[in-house]
């Protein structure tokens, strides 16, 4: 709304009630309709005593709802009037909808202020929510539109082996040339890593150059032969252990020589192991019958497989060799073992022939190879 002139002031004006001046007394209380009034402050009001205006401050002080002017005041004096102005710079109570931005300080509304729940998103700017003001912990998967997570936004290395399901990477996922820069034609350099899935363990394993032979296939380790050194009688009917004494090559330490003949799988090397065996057995007598004859493969102390071969009871025989292999999946501290047995022969026991004229007669073998 238009004015001519300066726009009205608006305020609590009130004229108070009528004092009557008490013989030396220079306090007064003021009041409204009988109602004690406070006055906004010393110059928010025009005091009128015998006719003179008085000097806010000095003339007069006031105190709460107590007037006390400068001197006692004597009878015949007259309190003209008490004018008050209220606070002139108050609105009073604005109409609804009426104040606008503009009329608000700068940072002078806080949280107090807010009715809850009142700030919607249509009230938040665009980017103007920082990380200070998302407190640890509060934004959780549902927050998260599908696929809005890019490889930009990751950390680096901050994908371990815990957050890949299992059975997760394809081959289509595999880049040869992403290791350590070799393609699948390039040679494996020293310190180079390769990744090798492992279906029996539905896992990547990692290998270095050590691991395989001129690039391709691995060194099948551990892995160890052993043969007999010299020969070995076993009774007709009796299971015998046999003794293989002498190491041909022993990669990983997994085959005893010395007293338990067997070989023990290391720690951390489960998997699995192709074993082999070939034994000679020799009847005693050169002219003497072998009716039967049986290898077997022990797994930590318990038959696993055997190998059997009927001769017949009229067969005559010098020697013969019987051979087996056999694939386990083996974990650590497994051990495996050869046994063998004759049957049926006329003159009760034979011989396992070992070491005989430059001659590995009879040796047992194993490697691994699957991790």
């Amino acid at each position: 709304m238009a004015y001519i002139g300066r726009e009205p002031q608006i305020g609590n004006y009130q004229v108070c009630d009528a004092i009557s001046v008490v013989n030396a007394q220079a306090a007064y209380t003021m009041q409204v309709s009988s109602v004690n009034v406070i006055p906004e402050s010393v110059n928010h009001m025009i005091v009128s005593l015998n006719g003179v205006i008085q000097k806010p401050g000095s003339s007069y002080t006031i105190s709460g709802a107590t007037i006390t002017f400068s001197r006692n005041l004597v009878t015949g004096e007259t309190i003209d009037f008490i004018y008050l102005l209220g606070n002139v710079l108050d609105l009073g109570t604005p109409s609804d909808d009426t104040v606008t931005g503009a009329k608000i300080v700068d940072n002078a509304i806080n949280s107090e202020h807010y009715t809850d729940g009142s700030i919607d998103t249509a009230h938040i700017g665009a980017d103007q929510i920082t990380n200070a003001k998302i407190a640890d912990d509060q934004i959780d998967s549902e927050h998260y539109v599908d696929g809005s997570i890019d490889l930009a936004h990751l950390a680096a290395d901050s994908v371990n082996a815990t957050k890949i399901a299992d059975n997760a990477i394809s081959e289509e996922h595999l880049d040869v040339t992403a290791v350590t820069g070799h393609t699948a034609e390039t040679s494996i350099a020293d310190g180079d890593l390769v990744l090798i899935h492992d279906a029996s363990a539905s896992a990547l394993r990692k290998m270095t150059k050590a691991n395989f032979v001129s690039g391709i296939g691995g060194t099948n380790t551990p892995a160890f032969e052993a043969y007999l050194s010299g020969d070995q009688n076993i009774g007709d009917g009796n299971l015998t252990k046999i003794t293989f004494q002498t190491e041909v090559y022993d990669d990983g330490g997994g085959y005893d020589n010395s007293s338990n003949y067997r070989f023990t799988v290391p720690s951390g090397q489960g998997g699995t192991y192709r074993f082999y065996t070939t034994l000679n057995f020799d009847d005693n007598q050169n002219a003497q019958k072998i009716g039967f004859r049986q290898l077997f493969f022990y797994k930590n102390g318990s038959s696993y497989a055997f190998f059997y071969n009927d001769n017949g009871t009229s067969k005559a025989i010098s020697s013969n060799f019987g051979s087996g292999q056999i694939t386990m999946v083996l974990n650590a501290t497994d051990y495996v073992e050869v046994y063998a047995m004759i049957g049926q022969t006329a003159d009760n026991d034979a011989t396992i022939t070992g070491y005989s004229n430059g001659k590995r007669y009879s040796v047992f073998g194993g490697y691994k190879i699957i991790r």
